[in-house]
């Protein structure tokens, strides 16, 4: 049996595991308690991508996941490591990118969601510490490390709204629900700049089928970028640049983030220490982006040093008190109606 050569120890998935001589299969997890989304991968890695291509997501193709002969394990044991739930999408990749492929292999057992899991994980202890949604910080009631996140301080290229009419128009907006932190940056983006409070609508991110009954769809991350907003026929904002316009302030999507106890001096500078094997290996990084992904190179290199910031500094944090107030405020009157 194989295993992931690059992380032996890596989660993948709710409830799973890759076995590795170290350690030990426990009992299998309910089925039920799946969520669609995670990372599940049975058997060999071929057998996954007709799940990968139902989710749209090339989860696959991650550098990580190159296992055949995955298997599960329920149980938490108390000698293993802290579990980190990250995601899944490329803007993931200079944050992990140590952990993968550098000097901090093996601190930590990691498993890889969409962010939306990533939020579920945390809050239903499958996970100690996530690159968690920053509309979740609050629901959840976690602490975060500040040094380190996912922001931008312009267009950000992978948060698109795309629409058939003019945007305060906009009255039925389908949405990606992937992020829970791009659903609401749209609709605070929609309210305060466009004056308009859509219905909004789950679905799969197709965005043809997300505008044949819906004034405008929001599609992020990987999918976003796989589309060339100048070549769409249609208005698109990129929401990214849209909260820097209106607040002045950068925009932080996600931050390393979990209960207290775990977030240690030792765990912030293991993630620190990711991130710089990662900013060092940009070359490496775009070459996988464009061999097991098929992005461009020039966009892989584009996304992970100008549109993407991971280093934060005080005006990020401003920026993310001001998001997170205005998420309280979306929950305080979502709650009223």
């Amino acid at each position: 049996m194989t295993f992931i050569e690059s992380c032996p120890r890596t989660r993948v998935g709710r409830g799973f595991r890759v076995i590795c001589p170290k350690v030990g299969v426990r009992r299998e997890k309910d089925r039920s308690k799946r969520k669609p989304g995670s990372l599940i991968l049975k058997g060999t890695i071929d057998a996954y991508l007709q799940r990968d291509a139902k989710y749209h997501v090339c989860l696959s193709s991650h550098p990580l996941f190159q296992a055949k002969g995955v298997q599960r394990t329920s149980e938490r044991r108390l000698d293993w490591g802290l579990i980190v739930s990250a995601v899944s999408y490329l803007n993931t990749w200079p944050l992990v990118w140590g952990f993968l492929h550098g000097p901090q292999r093996g601190i930590f057992d990691f498993r890889f969601d969409l962010p939306v899991h990533c939020a579920d994980a945390l809050r239903e202890g499958d996970a100690d510490i996530g690159l968690v949604p920053c509309a979740e910080l609050d629901r959840i009631g976690l602490d975060f490390l500040p040094e380190l996140g996912i922001a931008c301080e312009g267009p950000v290229r992978s948060i698109l709204l795309i629409s058939r009419c003019p945007f305060g128009e906009i009255r039925k907006l389908a949405v990606d629900s992937s992020s829970r932190t791009s659903v609401a940056l749209a609709r605070i983006i929609l309210g305060e700049r466009y004056g308009c409070r859509p219905e909004i609508t789950a679905l799969a991110p197709r965005l043809e089928e997300m505008l044949a009954e819906n004034d405008a769809a929001l599609i992020i991350g990987d999918p976003a970028l796989r589309l060339e907003p100048a070549e769409l026929a249609y208005n698109v904002l990129d929401l990214g640049a849209e909260w820097v316009a209106w607040s002045g302030l950068p925009m932080v999507f996600a931050v390393w983030a979990g209960h207290t106890r775990f977030l240690t001096p030792e765990a912030a500078a293991a993630f620190r220490g990711s991130y710089e094997w990662g900013r060092n290996h940009v070359d490496e990084m775009v070459e996988h982006a464009a061999r097991e992904r098929g992005f461009d190179r020039k966009l892989a290199r584009d996304y992970f040093t100008r549109y993407i910031e991971y280093s934060l500094g005080p005006k990020h944090l401003e920026g993310l008190a001001l998001f997170r107030k205005m998420v309280m405020e979306l929950d305080r009157v979502s709650a009223t109606v």
